[in-house]
């Protein structure tokens, strides 16, 4: 059987066939050649801008360069947080072949790079497209020229130099600046939460940011803006060259000057040595902060390159603290420092500051004992101030009561968290009746044996430094309830002064009787603190306080103790000079052990002398030549002039002792008595 075929029964249909054909064929064509040129059209004229961008975004790439950052300065202009050049090596994940052979290869150049390969290539990995990702900073000058030789050997490695955060005073700023770190995720997400889009350079690998301190306050202020490169690659996305025309020069963050002074900051850290603690400096006339020092201290440069996980453990273990804030994160009973604002809540009650309580080493409340210090005598208001006397304020504290005493100690800066630019402060706990109820609702009644120990500064009363130093402060002003300031400018706009105020909330009077016993303290031979509080400068005289806080309930069992944590905190705090007071001075030391004239008082007159020093007006003061002498014999009156009247004696005879002139008095200073008959 034969294969079935197309047969044409003649020429014209065979001819018609062939033109139908040919007449698809063509037009199809057509209609493709007409769809091409459409399309060359649309990409070569309407598209043409578009895909030329394109092109030119693939031939050249934008590389965000972090701003640098501003710096912090003292109020005299010492440099206290500023950038160094550093020298470091760069891997750009999309230029090397394969990343672990460049790393194995980089760890032949620089051995400590092994020990962190893990971390490398985790944030290699991280990082945007064609972003360099820091492997080692700070390189001496031979790892950076030995990376610079191999660098043809290394696709995608590169080394250069940049800015990196550095703190000169080490651990003496450590705690107000703070210090930056890298980005975290918890950064990101932090920003994503608040509903706003994290800025590009927060993905830069190589950007710091303010993790703490003056640091994290104004970060946004000290970021600055940040740069770009352009720079052309090949198809390989390697750096061929730099187009200058394109590139963006970073904006540099703000300068911040603060009210700080580096020699009162750095003397002040020193004469802690091991001791734990906090100090804090201020001006009363203006409420600036000349120190704000915490003890023990880090070096906050550790944290800038990532602190090795050993180190931080260390530090974050140690019983003393030193990541702690003190200042304003440390909360301490205030003990004997917190009379004078008791004294004060008696005179506003209207308690006799001449009426005298006798101290016989104990009083009696309810059916509770409380022990004093000492054995004092016959006490009024000047002299418990001066001699600590707590049996004094035991007997009249119930007349304010613990509302009355807490009024005025709010009114003098206690439980208040001030506005200096660092938010991380615990204001402390003033106890009233109200906070009894609330917290106890098992025993809501205020009993007046608790009054007793809030008005010596004990029981659940806790106060900060910059608190302590800030009721000092507003003690010696006598006027103004001076605001303490740390941020002198931003930027060269001046911030506030802490002394635009409104009035202190005492009379004058009130004021200056426990002025006068601050004094006394400091200044009377009897004084808590006399020898402790010789400043040594000319006629400069200094006004304190001490006081010590016991940290644990002593029971039937011996204050003394030999294991640290258990011992008790001792205080100080201070005003100079006590005429015309200008600095104030409040000293912790943590579980010193010891008085506050012994620990605390020794330190606060080594700060203050720095103070006082370092003014012009004081060092013309003390340099000052004492007035002549006057010409000829003194007068009777001239040479007695200041001292005690002489008391009616009976004359002497052969039955009778002689007078003694010179014992001492527990009602003030030296003053004339009998001696007793032999």
């Amino acid at each position: 059987m034969s294969e079935p075929s197309i047969f044409f029964s003649d020429v014209n249909e065979r001819q018609g066939s062939f033109l139908r054909r040919t007449f698809v064929v063509g037009g199809l064509t057509a209609l493709g050649i007409t769809a091409l040129t459409v399309r060359l059209a649309q990409l070569q004229v309407v598209q043409a801008q578009e895909y030329a961008t394109l092109a030119t975004n693939n031939q050249f790439n934008f590389r965000l360069m972090p701003p640098p950052r501003g710096r912090i300065l003292d109020r005299n202009g010492v440099v206290i947080a500023g950038n160094r050049p550093s020298f470091r090596v760069l891997i750009v994940r999309d230029e090397t072949k394969d990343l672990d052979q460049t790393l194995d290869l980089l760890g032949r150049l620089l051995p400590d790079t092994v020990d962190r390969r893990r971390a490398i290539i985790r944030d290699v990995n991280a990082a945007p497209r064609f972003s360099p990702v820091p492997v080692k900073s700070d390189l001496t000058w031979e790892e950076f020229a030995k990376v610079n030789i191999y660098a043809p050997e290394l696709p995608g490695v590169m080394a250069d130099m940049n800015e990196a955060r550095f703190y000169p005073f080490g651990g003496s700023f450590a705690h107000v600046i703070g210090y930056v770190a890298k980005v975290s995720d918890r950064d990101i997400k932090a920003i994503q939460d608040r509903g706003e889009e994290p800025p590009p350079m927060l993905y830069n690998p190589g950007f710091r940011i303010g993790r703490s301190g003056i640091e994290k306050a104004l970060d946004a202020d000290l970021r600055g803006e940040a740069g770009g490169k352009r720079v052309e690659v090949d198809a390989r996305g390697r750096v061929v060259a730099e187009d200058v025309g394109g590139s963006r020069a970073a904006v540099p963050g703000d300068d911040v000057v603060l009210t700080l002074d580096a020699d009162v900051q750095n003397r002040a850290l020193e004469v802690f040595g091991d001791e734990s603690g906090a100090c804090v400096v201020m001006d009363v006339r203006n409420g600036d902060i000349l120190c704000m020092t915490s003890a023990p201290s880090f070096d906050p440069n550790l944290f800038v390159g990532g602190v090795p996980t050993r180190t931080y453990r260390a530090l974050a273990d140690y019983e003393r603290k030193p990541l702690l804030d003190k200042s304003i994160n440390g909360t301490f009973p205030p003990g004997s420092t917190f009379k004078p604002a008791t004294a004060l809540a008696l005179l506003a009650a209207g308690v006799d500051p001449n009426q005298r309580v006798t101290c016989g080493g104990s009083w009696r409340t309810g059916n509770r004992t409380q022990r004093c210090w000492g054995v004092h005598g016959s006490q009024d208001m000047h002299d418990a101030i001066k001699n600590s006397c707590d049996v004094y304020f035991y007997a009249m504290c119930n007349r304010a009561g613990v509302d009355g005493i807490r009024n005025a100690a709010i009114k003098l800066g206690f439980e208040t968290a001030f506005d200096i630019g660092v938010d991380n402060q615990r204001k402390g706990l003033l106890p009233s009746t109200e906070w009894k109820r609330r917290t106890f609702p098992n025993d809501p009644v205020w009993h007046p044996g608790e009054t007793t120990s809030v008005a010596i500064g004990q029981g659940a009363i806790t106060v900060n430094a910059l608190q302590l130093a800030v009721y000092t402060s507003r003690l010696a002003n006598g006027k103004k309830a001076i605001q303490p300031r740390l941020i002198k400018s931003v930027g060269g706009v001046e911030r506030p002064s802490g002394a635009a105020v409104p009035d202190l909330a005492f009379s004058q009077e009130h004021l200056e009787i426990v002025r006068q016993g601050m004094i006394a303290v400091a200044n009377d031979t009897s004084g808590t603190a006399y020898r402790q509080s010789q400043l040594g400068l000319g006629d400069i005289q200094m006004a304190g306080k001490t006081g010590t806080a016991q940290s644990r309930d002593y029971g039937t069992g011996s204050r003394k103790s030999d294991i640290w944590a258990l011992k008790d905190h001792n205080l100080f705090i201070a005003f100079a000079p006590i005429d015309a007071p200008r600095y104030a001075v409040a000293v912790i030391i943590e579980h010193g052990g010891r008085g506050g004239s012994t620990a605390g008082a020794p330190r606060a007159r080594e700060v203050m002398r720095t103070v006082l020093l370092k003014d012009p007006e004081m060092r013309e003061r003390i340099t000052r030549p004492a007035p002549p002498e006057a010409e000829g014999p003194m007068t009777d009156e001239e040479a007695n002039f200041g001292a005690a009247p002489e008391p009616d004696l009976p004359t002497p005879d052969a039955q009778t002792p002689p007078v003694n002139r010179t014992g001492p008095s527990t009602t003030g200073g030296p003053r004339p008595y009998l001696a007793e008959p032999r």
